[in-house]
């Protein structure tokens, strides 16, 4: 017990250093966190990616459209017990560009089906299917704007001219927090007849096929024969997993995602010296203290003891003050994202990660410090004065 009041003691003998070295190593964490979080995030989206969906492409890119004369095609071939198509729509709500959402036409109505981790009320579904103009939102979405059912949704689409109103029939749940409550989905039908009134050339093309099959195991065989299907075609197709065409969304941020894991170990580091330094000097300020101990009979498990104790404790209310305040910091930008993420949150792995960080460096941040008082000689000690 009077080790660990010796340890408090000298942790808070010079009160500003430690605050400041506890501050510092706070917000590494903070930085540890949100930086882990982000990249979890990304990882999340992959993750939510159904083994059953499949998505067909224009082969070149996905800019590119293709005929929604596939659709027929493509329902055909054997291992498929679904097929949808949709579209990018790239509207703004009442033409603020602050105001971005996904938004999506979809066909034909059994697509629905094709996405289960989306949860609608059976009544608001079956508002939605009678409603030509109806659209579906997402919960997050729907609080962010505070919407109800009935309201008329006006987009301004950055790609399509004119104003398009919706009315909210139906808003779906996530079925788990890595599904993307943001979004905001219509008829196909409302849309390609829309379209057709802006430009005849326009309508009948569709961005891209989701395809749902029987068996997972099944999804290298049906991608190789969709794309076989339309080998000759003017528009070619690619087809892969839903997973892999995420992926290929976020492969375009390859080098900031590096980036990032780089800066996240820079700031272990970072962490270790702030603290390493702190230490050295408090060791260095009481190196005749710790001979005097030496000569009442102190042995070097006690020095281990005092030094390593008072680094770690510092070490661990620098941790525990991080991840408070880096809740409040990931909550800041879940508010700000929200338009670009599905669900930001502090994994609970992230949290006992920045723990046992912080840990291992008051550990090693003790070392040093340790080892030189250690070695230093009684009488070298009592000779100190600095």
């Amino acid at each position: 017990m009077w080790v660990l009041r010796l340890i408090l003691r000298n942790t808070a003998r010079h009160k500003l250093r430690t605050l400041l070295t506890i501050l510092g190593l706070a917000l590494a964490i903070v930085a540890f966190q949100v930086i882990q979080t982000t990249l979890q995030t990304w990882n999340a989206q992959l993750e939510a990616s159904s083994p059953r969906r499949l998505i067909t492409r224009h082969a070149v890119s996905y800019t590119f459209s293709l005929p929604l004369a596939y659709y027929d095609k493509i329902s055909r071939l054997p291992g498929i017990s679904k097929v949808g198509y949709a579209n990018w729509f790239g509207g703004i709500y009442n033409n603020d560009p602050k105001n971005f959402f996904a938004q999506f036409p979809m066909g034909p109505e059994h697509i629905l089906d094709i996405y289960p981790e989306l949860i609608i009320p059976q009544e608001q579904k079956e508002q939605y299917l009678a409603d030509k103009s109806a659209c579906i939102a997402g919960q997050k979405l729907v609080d962010r704007f505070g919407w109800k059912i009935g309201d008329v949704i006006r987009l301004t689409s950055q790609i399509y001219p004119g104003q398009w109103d919706f009315v909210l029939k139906a808003i779906y749940k996530g079925r788990d927090p890595a599904v993307d409550e943001n979004g905001m989905y219509f008829h196909w039908d409302y849309f390609d007849d829309k379209v057709r009134q802006i430009s005849e050339g326009w309508a009948g093309n569709v961005g891209w096929y989701i395809v749902e099959i029987n068996d997972p195991k099944d999804a290298a065989m049906v991608s190789a024969e969709i794309d076989a299907l339309f080998k000759n075609s003017p528009q070619q197709t690619l087809t892969e997993t839903e997973k892999a065409f995420s992926a290929g969304f976020i492969a375009g941020f390859d080098t900031i995602i590096a980036g990032m894991k780089i800066i996240s170990f820079l700031i272990i580091g970072v962490i270790l010296l702030v603290l390493a330094n702190n230490m050295i000097m408090g060791a260095r300020e009481r190196v005749n203290e710790f001979a005097l101990l030496k000569t009442l009979g102190f042995r070097p498990f006690h020095i281990f003891g005092l030094l390593f104790g008072e680094s770690f404790a510092i070490a661990i209310i620098g941790g525990i003050v991080g991840v408070i305040l880096s809740y409040f910091a990931i909550s800041f930008m879940a508010i700000a994202l929200a338009a670009f993420f599905s669900s930001i949150f502090i994994a609970a792995k992230t949290i006992i990660y920045s723990i046992l960080l912080a840990m291992l460096v008051g550990l090693l941040a003790s070392l040093l410090p340790i080892y030189r008082t250690i070695k230093t000689s009684i009488v070298d000690g009592l000779r100190n004065i600095g």
